[in-house]
């Protein structure tokens, strides 16, 4: 579950808790980059389709990724406690959306990276308009 948390450099973001898994970690002994792009799937997922679900609304239906982008700042290794997810929405446009994430603990952050997500008509496979639902929740983290 995530959590809604208010900020003074960014109106709001979703924090989401993740765990270091021992399968994240490769033979250098620390989170394999490829690994960081599950972090920030899991966010996405806990902010988009599981807190909506939990509010008892309606989630997000058809989103494709479109554009990644990561900047990995400091290894992460194994840690017991888990590591903090931070998304914020930084652009919406009426058929896709922009999230920037932190992956951090309390003292470091140790990845920087950016998602462009399309709202997507899977049934018509073409890209949909975001519905008035979808942007006004998007707004809470913008």
């Amino acid at each position: 579950m995530g959590v809604v948390e208010r900020s003074l450099a960014h109106a709001s973001k979703h924090v989401f808790p993740r765990t270091v898994r021992f399968a994240d970690i490769d033979s250098q002994g620390h989170v394999n980059n490829v690994r960081f792009l599950d972090y920030l799937e899991d966010a996405r997922f806990g902010m988009l389709h599981v807190d909506l679900h939990k509010e008892g609304e309606e989630t997000f239906k058809g989103l494709v990724v479109a554009r990644h982008e990561i900047d990995y700042l400091r290894p992460l290794s194994f840690r017991a406690d888990p590591v903090l997810v931070e998304t914020w929405v930084t652009e919406i446009r009426p058929v896709r959306f922009t999230l920037d994430y932190e992956i951090r603990d309390d003292e470091e952050v140790f990845v920087r990276a950016r998602s462009v997500i399309v709202a997507y008509d899977v049934e018509n496979a073409a890209p949909r308009r975001l519905s008035q639902n979808e942007l006004t929740y998007l707004r809470r983290f913008a």
